[in-house]
């Protein structure tokens, strides 16, 4: 606890942060994604700034491939709040400056993977989040 909120060490940030819902969401969903889909720790960052029409944005993980591109760019919302197509939206609008081919949303519960077609200005839902091999 610290000034009455709860906190917890977030390992890949190496840093105590406020366990709020969405928190909770992205820390496991980080966890889930480096143990069991093989995502290197060393290839993700979290609540980046991001610029979208001139404001200023944070996007809530962004995956990057070995070369240093964006690869996936995820956003996360408490388990309560619902995964509908704003939410979607939301986040393939941060993704306009990042171009990552892939899209990621979760509430903890449910999860959403797409994969953009940039050129075409379309995505499509994948059956299940890829390991990190299969999306290079």
């Amino acid at each position: 606890n610290s000034k009455g909120q709860v906190m917890l060490f977030d390992e890949f940030r190496k840093k105590w942060v406020v366990l709020t819902p969405e928190e909770w969401v992205r820390q496991n969903m980080v966890k889930f994604l480096a143990v069991h889909k093989g995502y290197p720790a060393t290839l993700m960052s979290m609540e980046k700034k991001v610029e979208i029409n001139g404001l200023s944005q944070r996007y809530d993980l962004l995956v990057r491939e070995r070369n240093g591109r964006p690869l996936m760019i995820a956003e996360f919302k408490a388990p309560t709040v619902g995964i509908d197509q704003s939410v979607i939206n939301q986040a393939i609008r941060y993704n306009n400056m990042l171009l990552a081919p892939y899209v990621l949303v979760s509430n903890g519960m449910n999860h959403y993977i797409c994969q953009l077609d940039i050129e075409a200005g379309s995505y499509s839902f994948l059956n299940d989040i890829p390991p990190f091999e299969a999306l290079l």
